[in-house]
């Protein structure tokens, strides 16, 4: 799963912009301050994996680059333009689509009008058909509970679902939070594949939120590690796999 053999991988080495900054994100709840000074950088075409410890404010940054939450101080640049102030469908139509923890996909609907839902915004009906056989070809199992209701879904499949609606909106840029969350792990293994292939193949930019430190820094090409609100680690994938400390902490040693 390796990503350096992508086609993005040279793309990326040359590109100068990020296609996605955070630029010293401040994030209160109330009392609690949830980010202190974020800042982070998606350069286009690059798998980016975060990880660290849980309540250490990864979600609640993906979530404020989404506009589910509003920044205090500091700025969100996507494509170069701010989208601090932006509504979180403004945001979508950009390109930059968000795949929640715990997957949320809408149970009481199946798996087809899921999808459908996924590509509210697209009023080309070419589009939508040819965004449906990306999904299918991806996740075929997809197309084989096409007419099952979603709450009924395993949870790896509830999860190509979230994926899959995600990608009918066609987007440029996609944050994945927490994917292997309570899911077999063979399917863990399989949709790890998926999210690389859909990089690859289509070029589609990922920063992906992870607790599963070995995989995220198996399939990334960069990585941070958040600690408390704050960028604790940055640098090259590789580079923190081998990192002492990171290892001690997330990789177990190894």
């Amino acid at each position: 799963m390796n990503p350096s053999d992508s086609p993005t991988s040279a793309a990326t080495t040359q590109a100068t912009a990020p296609l996605l900054e955070s630029r010293d994100l401040h994030v209160r709840y109330g009392a609690i301050n949830a980010l202190n000074g974020v800042s982070l950088r998606v350069m286009p075409g690059q798998i980016v994996s975060l990880i660290g410890a849980n309540g250490a404010g990864k979600t609640t940054l993906l979530k404020t680059i989404s506009a589910l939450h509003r920044a205090k101080t500091g700025d969100i640049l996507y494509n170069g333009e701010s989208i601090r102030n932006l509504a979180p469908h403004e945001i979508v139509r950009r390109g930059l689509c968000h795949v929640p923890e715990g997957r949320m996909v809408f149970a009481n609907l199946t798996v087809q009008e899921n999808l459908q839902m996924g590509a509210y915004l697209l009023t080309d009906r070419k589009v939508v058909a040819q965004e449906l056989d990306y999904v299918f070809t991806t996740f075929p199992r997809l197309k084989e509970r096409l007419h099952q209701m979603s709450g009924t879904l395993s949870g790896g499949e509830q999860q190509m679902l979230a994926i899959g609606r995600a990608l009918m909106g066609k987007p440029r840029f996609l944050m994945l939070d927490e994917p292997s969350l309570g899911i077999a792990p063979l399917l863990v293994k399989a949709i790890f594949e998926k999210i690389v292939q859909i990089n690859r193949e289509h070029g589609i930019t990922i920063l992906l939120v992870e607790q599963n430190a070995n995989l995220a820094l198996e399939i990334a090409h960069h990585a941070y590690v958040m600690e408390t609100g704050v960028i604790a680690l940055k640098g090259e994938s590789r580079e923190l796999r081998a990192n002492p400390d990171v290892k001690a902490a997330y990789l177990g040693g190894r």
